[in-house]
């Protein structure tokens, strides 16, 4: 039997069908489609974080500080013993500009607080920085001023808030020297700051900065436990790394006290988390494919049983064995493929949904979109090839005898 006929056979059998077929694509189906969108959630998250990250520039350090307490005190100290308590101090942090490869410096505190204008409140993410801050993280303000010095020193109750914060608390962003209150106490707002969404340390959207010096008070922090610093451009960030670590570790004696990233490294940290985490839900898709796979090969038994006198005819009238495993085995193929393309069709249908409700770009290569249409028509030939083996094997005598 000609190959054209074989396929002309297999797909009259689907056809004759309809609603059991669809119903065995069902899985297929889901699995492809599941494939599809948590696979582009993962690459989508992927490069939002890159594109955080890079907005920040390439020349950007993040040191965090791990204290160690016991009992309520740092037990180690300068001398790398337990006698003392080391203290970072703010004069310290800022000596660090002093070196030809650092161009600013500023710690962070980060907390949050109850924030309320008028009857409005809500609970805002709270951000002691220096005037510094907006050069290293490459933000200004669309409206009023930024945090200055003379704020840091006088501990002065002025903030500058996210424009979605001014939006919901107030109905727009034309905010500047309206008063809000943080905690119960009354901030006059300096400015507005622009919007530049997610990065790494949060969203500045929602957030209110405040003079570092009063955020420590008001976040009851008297530590410092992270501070960013740019480098005068990116090829001098290796040097400053040097000259940040080597300060740290005159202070604490001790590496495991704290950790200096840089740009390239916060990346690939970041990519690899994103990757693992793809892989995970790629796979934890892949199962319902699987599950779609198992499905194929209980309708294709049944396919069997009930065709038995059908394939014990064409065997007696001169059918081969391979003609019989062919047929069954391109009727697995088919149910996979389209169901692998139309798992493909509500997979990108699903990602144009989702990309308004998660506020996020969804993006899939067309490797992706291959691996999983191929995985299903792999699927089809795996387990369809049991029961067109069962088939082909069926003695022409039993089969006409089956009823």
């Amino acid at each position: 039997m000609h190959l054209k006929q074989t396929i002309a056979m297999a797909f009259k059998a689907i056809s004759a069908n309809k609603i059991r077929s669809f119903l065995t694509m069902l899985g297929v189906i889901i699995g492809v489609m599941s494939v599809i969108v948590l696979i582009a959630i993962g690459q989508g998250t992927t490069a939002s974080v890159t594109e955080s990250i890079s907005s920040m520039g390439t020349n950007l350090l993040t040191v965090t500080i791990q204290t160690r307490r016991i009992g309520g005190r740092d037990p180690w100290n300068s001398a790398g013993n337990s006698k003392g308590t080391v203290i970072l101090e703010l004069d310290d942090i800022l000596e660090l500009e002093n070196d030809d490869s650092i161009a600013h410096v500023s710690p962070v505190v980060t907390g949050s607080l109850t924030v309320k204008a008028g009857s409005t409140n809500t609970t805002a993410s709270i951000i002691g920085v220096l005037p510094a801050y907006a050069q290293i993280i490459n933000q200004g303000v669309q409206s009023g001023r930024y945090i200055i010095d003379a704020d840091v020193d006088n501990r002065s109750a002025i903030c500058v808030i996210g424009s979605d914060l001014a939006e919901e608390l107030f109905g727009t962003t034309n905010v500047v020297d309206n008063t809000l209150h943080i905690d119960g106490r009354a901030f006059r707002i300096a400015g507005v700051l622009e919007s530049k969404g997610t990065t790494s340390s949060g969203s500045s959207d929602s957030s209110v900065i405040l003079p570092f010096t009063l955020a420590q008070r008001m976040l009851d922090s008297t530590t410092i436990s992270s501070i960013y610093i740019s480098a005068v451009d990116s090829a001098s960030v290796d040097q400053a790394q040097t000259v940040v670590e080597n300060f740290l570790y005159k202070k604490y004696q001790n590496e495991s006290n704290y950790s200096v990233m840089n740009q390239t490294q916060m990346l690939e940290a970041a990519n690899e988390t994103s990757s693992t985490l793809s892989l995970m839900l790629g796979g934890i898709a892949g199962i319902s494919l699987l599950v779609g796979g198992i499905g194929i090969m209980n309708i294709m038994l049944v396919s069997v049983t009930e065709r038995t006198r059908e394939i014990g005819i064409r065997k007696a009238i001169g059918a081969k064995r391979r003609d019989i495993l062919l047929q069954f085995l391109i009727e697995s193929v088919v149910i996979s493929g389209l169901g692998g393309l139309l798992g493909l069709g509500f997979g990108l249908a699903l990602m144009h949904v989702l990309e308004s409700y998660l506020g996020m770009t969804l993006s899939m290569s067309a490797g992706v979109a291959y691996l999983a249409i191929g995985f299903s028509m792999t699927i089809g030939v795996i387990f369809g090839l049991y029961p067109a083996n069962k088939a082909s094997k069926l003695r022409p005598i039993e089969a006409l005898h089956y009823s």
